[in-house]
């Protein structure tokens, strides 16, 4: 095997040269490290040259590191960076690294994994597998009828509107809407979850606040009662730190505990850290607690404000300090503006008090000496005056090639939701740019079921379907029925346009006619035989169910196959057999699912243009709601039936259940935007982003959409929390503006070349922290700011690199260069895919077998 060259030549082959703050963190292998990192300053890139040198220079095992960060998007380029480096010491040395095992991504995926690894199993044992619910999935689980109608018993209100307006009222809302009350349900019990709350062992008078724990409880009993062991991604956690707690050699299992975005962690996440931590001591975190925005999560600052107290206490150890305080991404007027922005703020305890809400001695600088102006203010003057000056602005950068795509403009905005629909500042944007002949992509500017694609494809599923009625409107539900009728009305659009896709629609609504048909000519027969639908099924029924008169070929086919007759034997003798409701289903059911029906119906030209659009590289923003509606089918598919059968589909229960159930509750929640992990932003348009979606992405150019938000001082959880165990943190007064001083420093942050601000005379136009810097620094307009000054946007380079594979990558694209495109850049959900899960299946299976046998040996050894 070839000798490992030193590492850096192999930072040579990537172009990297890292400061000596860079170089020393990197280096560093044993204790706790604390890296303080300041935007742009190359996180991500100091984190993962450390592992490899954990890796290839000090002989630490991947499955030995415990590697984290904070979401899927970050998680992705973890992994993938990981890799392309690992690859590159593979091609110089040959040797290979296996990665496979080791626990790298998101904290919830590797808490998913540690409650099943048998390393924290005192006999080595696999623990059954837990359903998991995601954010989506909890909010369907509370909204279903049967569970919401039981934890609301807790309440002891006869009807449910009474019991939703006492939730509400707890949040200092008065109404009685269900989905609001579901919501501030998940809300409270995932802080409940992610501070360990223990509802059984908290004694408290307060009446109030007695009842939040007994719905607390209530959630957790309504969980467990599940066929599976079922967890939300907030009890996950605990699933984990009980799984550490209960296992004599946790703290030993990882030689290293690296976590990223520190400042986004939770007090539950904190204690996992430390416990897996405590054996070895080396743990190392990084964050920028400027850059904290999950508050509303759970997230706590303190965790890295004051990890430095917090190790000392823990490990018995003070860990070594580095401040990564170099911005390589942004100009430095740009770099400049920030700071100001953040340090108009007092973050100390109070006068005279030593003790900052912050960390200090920070000294950011830019890594650029480009000192030309690179923030530029809008005129003084009314809101759509303003818009229309950036959205000509815009325009101007790219006819002036000072950007070649639209993507590398973004505007940014604290939020996009009004009371219904887009906010003003975003409904602003979106006239403004329409007028323009800016192309941009806004999906949370409104309902994501609002985009044209969402109401092209559901209004042709509403075609062959139907849509339901409902008898009592509330203002969301007829805002919703508005939507349907919207749909519909699109739908006879797209039909007349194609008289290939009438056809087709007509087609299938004749599919559907037919099984009815033949479900009710069955089940005639088995009330006149007087046969029990659960019944089993014998042999016997064959003959008079499949003679039965006007039956289709169809259905008569499906109750005569051989395979079926030889199957209906097979089942019983594994005592598992089919009940004549089964068969009925079986007989009567189209060979399509609803994700089926999508794909079929992208076929016709009017979808087709839009692959063609995304294959070009004009415009991905089609393609991209596409996909996501497709993630949204495949859910429901999982939720209900993947199988559309007569008695689903009969007195329109199916249609309830799409569109007055599932698709409502998408509509209420606003759900969602298209994200890819790898590239988030569309080519071809300007994306509208609000600043937490903006975090950890940069852009050449960056519009503030708007300057201002409110500062609402509405702690009654945080309250709730402290009163309940003794928690300290920031002042509860304080709060509201340290999240708005944060959130404004992300959002100023991400620009490399060019920082735009609007100046509105009218509204709610500044913050006082914004009044306060720009009444300072005199900032160029942008009437008189000189273009060419301005450096060209460059096309991002992947400096970390992407890995492929060659069966999974290589040929799948040579087999089909769109199919490619579709499942793995753009995420869209297989049809059919079921059988996906088998080769997993098997190695686990094996996995198990090997080690029970090594258990075996132990206990007879």
């Amino acid at each position: 095997m070839t000798k490992i060259p030193p590492i850096e030549q192999f930072w040579k082959q990537k172009n990297f040269t890292p400061t000596k703050k860079q170089e020393e963190a990197i280096l560093h292998v044993d204790g706790p490290l604390f890296l303080t990192a300041g935007p742009g300053s190359g996180k991500t890139r100091v984190l993962l040259w450390r592992t490899l040198n954990l890796i290839v220079y000090n002989n630490i095992l991947p499955e030995e590191i415990f590697l984290s960060t904070f979401t899927e998007k970050a998680a992705l380029q973890l992994v993938e960076g990981l890799r392309s480096l690992l690859a590159l010491v593979s091609d110089s040395t040959k040797k290979h690294y296996d990665t496979s095992k080791m626990s790298i991504g998101t904290v919830h995926s590797i808490c998913q994994k540690i409650v099943q690894d048998r390393r924290f199993s005192e006999n080595l044992e696999r623990r059954k597998s837990q359903s998991l619910l995601d954010g989506l999935g909890q909010y369907f689980f509370l909204y279903n009828s049967k569970n919401w109608q039981e934890l609301t018993t807790v309440l002891g209100k006869a009807e449910l509107e009474p019991a939703q307006r006492q939730i509400n009222n707890y949040f200092g809302h008065d109404s009685g809407s269900k989905h609001n009350a579901v919501q501030h349900c998940i809300t409270l019990f995932n802080r409940f979850s992610e501070e360990s709350i223990d509802p059984s062992r908290i004694r408290i008078k307060d009446p109030n606040q007695k009842v939040l724990l007994e719905l607390y409880q209530k959630y957790l009993d309504l969980l467990a009662r599940e066929e599976n062991p079922t967890v939300d991604f907030s009890l996950m956690q605990k699933s984990a730190i009980a799984a550490i707690s209960n296992c004599s050699n946790s703290s030993k299992v990882f030689k290293h505990v690296i976590i990223d975005e520190y400042q986004d962690t939770n007090a539950i996440q904190e204690k996992i850290f430390f416990a897996l931590s405590n054996g070895h001591k080396n743990i190392c975190v990084v964050g920028d607690d400027d850059q904290s925005l999950y508050r509303f999560r759970g997230a706590t600052v303190e965790n890295l404000v004051k990890f430095e107290e917090r190790c000392k206490n823990h490990l018995g150890i003070n860990p070594h300090t580095i401040d990564l305080n170099t911005n390589f991404r942004s100009r430095a007027k740009i770099v400049d503006f920030y700071k100001q922005f953040i340090e108009t703020e007092d973050w100390s305890y109070g006068k005279g008090k030593k003790d900052f809400y912050r960390v200090t001695g920070k000294n950011i600088k830019p890594y650029s000496t480009d000192t030309k102006p690179s923030v530029v203010v809008s005129e003084h003057a009314k809101a759509e005056e303003v818009y229309d000056e950036i959205a000509k602005f815009v325009k101007r950068l790219k006819e002036n090639d000072k950007i070649d795509n639209y993507n590398q403009v973004a505007v940014l905005f604290p939020s996009m939701k009004g009371w219904d629909g887009p906010s003003t500042r975003v409904a602003g944007f979106i006239k403004a740019f329409n007028e323009n002949d800016i192309p941009f992509y806004a999906p949370r500017g409104g309902r994501f079921l609002e985009v044209q694609e969402s109401v092209d494809v559901f209004g042709l599923l509403m075609a062959i379907f139907g849509k339901p009625s409902f008898s009592h409107q509330s203002k969301g539900l007829q805002n919703y029925c508005q939507w349907m009728d919207r749909c519909e009305t699109r739908a006879d659009e797209l039909m007349e346009q194609d008289e290939y896709l009438k056809i087709y629609v007509a087609n299938r609504k004749q599919e559907l006619d037919i099984i009815l048909k033949d479900y009710e000519i069955l089940l005639q027969v088995t009330n006149k035989k007087r046969w029990d639908l659960p019944n089993e099924f014998i042999e016997e029924m064959i003959r008079p169910l499949a003679s039965a008169a006007g039956l289709s070929t169809k259905a008569i086919k499906a109750l005569t196959n051989s395979y079926f007759i030889n199957s209906i034997k097979v089942r019983r003798e594994h005592k598992r057999p089919f009940t004549l409701g089964n068969v009925i289903n079986r007989a009567t059911s189209v060979d399509w699912t609803v994700l089926d029906l999508f794909y079929q119906l992208n076929g016709f030209k009017h979808f087709r243009k839009m692959y063609d659009l995304a294959q070009s590289g004009q415009d991905e923003g089609p393609i991209c709601n596409l996909g996501l509606i497709t993630q949204y089918l495949d859910r429901f598919m999982d939720q209900s039936s993947p199988i559309l059968t007569a008695s689903f589909v009969k007195d329109g229960k199916f249609t309830r259940v799409f569109f007055g159930s599932f698709n409502y509750a998408l509509f209420r929640l606003s759900e969602s935007e298209y994200e890819d992990a790898q590239d988030p932003f569309p080519k071809g348009r300007v994306p509208f982003l609000t600043i937490h979606q903006a975090k950890g992405l940069e852009f050449p150019v960056v519009v503030m959409g708007s300057v201002y938000k409110e500062e609402r001082q509405d702690h009654f959880i945080e309250e709730t929390i402290r009163s309940f165990i003794d928690k300290k943190g920031e002042p509860l007064d304080k709060i509201s503006r340290f999240d708005v001083m944060r959130m404004f420093y992300v959002a100023l942050s991400r620009p490399q070349n060019l920082l735009v601000l609007p100046d509105y005379t009218h509204g709610k136009a500044k913050h006082e922290a914004f009044k306060t810097v720009m009444d300072a620094v005199k900032l160029p307009k942008i009437a008189e700011f000189d273009i060419n000054t301005l450096p060209k946007a460059k096309q991002k380079d992947e400096d970390l690199g992407s890995t492929y594979s060659y069966t999974g990558d290589f040929l799948e694209y040579q087999k089909c260069p769109r199919s490619y495109m579709v499942f793995r850049k753009y995420g869209f959900a297989p049809s059919r895919s079921q059988t996906m899960f088998f080769g997993s299946l098997v190695h686990t299976t094996i996995e198990d077998l090997h080690y029970f046998l090594i258990n075996e040996r132990k206990k007879n050894g």
